[in-house]
């Protein structure tokens, strides 16, 4: 009896098949562990000559309307969300062993994902990309002063998308996005969920197998730092670019492969906070309301995701930033406990709260470690990264003093009163910030905006010029 077959015995091994341009691939050859959770699972080993298409074919899609894409992908997001989805359905019953988030919020960030796909949603997410669309469906002529002819197109790439695990959303939005640029698109899963991906491909594959879409999809799984994997795949013959999506260490280990024809198009790991002005401590009813809208940015996807509130920064006496600091506890307090994830803090968090807990006259402590909700205020920020339901509150004699906090991991700043924020929008911008918003709004965004300081779609592309020459006087 092999070890795999023992493992499926004493722990009913969940089974992680791949999806490659087309075919699913059932297997049991290699025993995998999930990140967070440490839960065991299965999948088959990577046939190398079937995942990676020789660049001597013309990818799939290159011909394939725009119009035509988008339409199967609306298609798609239907079908998706259709109760008699098996795939899905399945999907989600083996992520809730994998994943650290608990079964309502996978569905309902599963449910929510499949509204990207979304014909005005899509249109828009081209047009803000490209100042000319028909570049991804045709040569586009052009001809500058001195009367030089030329045509340009935004070729379909050659992709290795390397996915997060902390949101099952980013899966649908990165088969949309392959396949809007018209790429040869290879996924590589998350441990923490190596289920999604392979559940969209397949309900693609039911619609219709042969699609050029499907034909240029692949997705597998195998775990980041595999020099031996990442060898033969990380190569500029094989693909352009790599997509990468992760925590430092992931990022880290992408770009010593990086070499010349062979890109990063990087979303690297990203800390937002939120700045209340004094404003938002004027009296009791303001304090509980603009607590309430910072509750809902710090539990954005559990605390989970990039645009979740980790740090926010208050301008009031040390009394008034309590007062706010008591309230915004309540209510995220009343969040977790309606998400139902309710997971002890790390070792190593809980040593240092239990540490601040003792230093009364530099910290105050509201709640436990408990997983049910803490509140931590300073005056600076905590050197850890708080997670699980945590806030850091930095109190500030003004939000000019909280701006030098600011550099290039910054991602959303959540802003209260919504009336001083064009006066900061500047001065974030320079510390390296990339998105300010109103309180309470850090989860939803404008549909075809930057994304990590980018137009990815406009990066994805292989930008393609055919110079024709003068024209004759």
């Amino acid at each position: 009896m092999n070890s795999v077959t023992q493992v499926a015995e004493n722990e009913e091994l969940v089974s992680a098949p791949f999806f490659l341009r087309g075919e699913v691939l059932h297997g049991t050859d290699v025993i995998q562990t999930s990140r967070d959770l440490g839960v065991t699972f299965a999948t088959p080993k990577i046939p190398f000559d079937r995942a990676v298409p020789p660049r001597t074919e013309v990818p799939p899609l290159l011909n394939v309307p725009l119009a035509e894409i988008i339409d199967f992908l609306v298609e798609t997001g239907q079908r998706l969300t259709a109760s008699d989805n098996d795939h899905m359905q399945e999907c989600i019953e083996r992520m809730c062993r994998t994943h650290i988030l608990p079964r309502a919020v996978v569905e309902n960030t599963a449910r929510h994902a499949a509204a990207y796909l979304d014909k005005r949603v899509l249109m828009a997410e081209v047009e803000q990309n490209f100042p000319d669309p028909r570049a991804l469906d045709e040569w586009v002529p052009k001809q500058d002063f001195t009367g030089r002819k030329s045509f340009v197109r935004a070729f379909a790439p050659r992709l290795i998308h390397v996915l997060p695990g902390n949101s099952p959303g980013v899966a649908v939005k990165s088969v949309a996005q392959g396949s809007m640029v018209k790429g040869v698109n290879l996924f590589k899963m998350s441990s923490a969920d190596p289920f999604t991906m392979v559940a969209i491909l397949r309900t693609m594959a039911d619609i219709d197998a042969n699609h050029p879409i499907v034909r240029s999809m692949s997705a597998v799984y195998w775990r980041g730092g595999d020099d031996a994997t990442e060898r033969v795949l990380y190569r500029p013959q094989y693909f352009d670019k790599i997509v990468a999506w992760g925590g430092g260490d992931a990022i880290n280990n992408v770009i010593k492969y990086l070499g010349p024809g062979f890109q990063l198009v990087s979303f690297d790991p990203k800390t937002s906070i939120s700045m209340v002005g004094r404003e938002g401590l004027v009296d009791e009813a303001t304090v509980d309301r603009v607590a309430d809208l910072c509750s809902t940015d710090v539990m954005t996807l559990n605390q989970e995701a990039c645009v979740a509130s980790r740090f926010q920064f208050v301008e009031g006496s040390e009394e008034e930033v309590d007062r706010f600091c008591e309230r915004l506890h309540h209510h995220i307090a009343r969040r977790a406990a309606e998400s139902g994830d309710v997971r002890p803090l790390d070792r190593d968090m809980r040593e240092a709260v239990d540490t601040m807990t003792l230093m009364d006259d530099e910290y105050g402590v509201w709640g436990r470690t408990d997983g049910k909700g803490l509140v931590i205020r300073s005056e600076e920020p905590v050197d850890f990264h708080p997670i699980n339901k945590t806030a850091n509150v930095v109190r500030v004699d003004s939000l000019d003093d909280a701006v030098k906090w600011i550099n290039v991991a910054t991602q959303t700043v959540g802003f209260y009163p919504f009336d001083r924020m064009a006066d900061y929008r500047d001065r974030l911008a320079a510390g390296g910030a990339q998105r300010v918003v109103h309180l309470g709004e850090a989860g939803p965004s404008t549909i075809g905006n930057p994304h990590d300081a980018m137009y990815p779609l406009h990066r994805f592309v292989h930008w393609m010029a055919h110079e024709d020459g003068k024209v004759a006087d």
